[in-house]
């Protein structure tokens, strides 16, 4: 039997740390859209470093567009593209799983 083809590319997007986070964190912001400063901050530990180089790498895929604001000084939005918030609604399902059978660590426990 053969693995899916289609699935497994989308798995090495997704598979790749912190890619899935992005597309559900832009998802869920206004017109799915949200400056780095703002992704940098909501986002840890991810370093900027990092969130420039996964996403560069989603906007390859097309699944994020990088917008430059021209009248706001080195002002820069990323946007999920219509491909982009296609993958975010299909992973709401594998959300509304995890929320029933992954159980998290409580933070107060440590």
């Amino acid at each position: 039997m053969e693995i899916c083809p289609y699935l497994e590319e989308t798995f090495k997007i997704l598979g790749r740390s912190w890619n899935g986070l992005i597309v559900n964190y832009l998802s869920r912001c206004h017109n799915h859209a949200a400056h780095f400063s703002d992704m940098k901050r909501d986002l840890k530990p991810i370093t900027p470093r990092a969130l420039s180089i996964k996403l560069t790498d989603l906007a390859e895929w097309g699944l994020v567009k990088k917008e430059v604001i021209s009248n706001a000084p080195h002002s820069v939005r990323y946007c999920l593209t219509d491909k982009g918030l296609a993958l975010a609604k299909a992973l709401l399902p594998v959300e509304e799983w995890a929320q029933e059978y992954i159980e998290l660590e409580s933070k107060t426990s440590k």
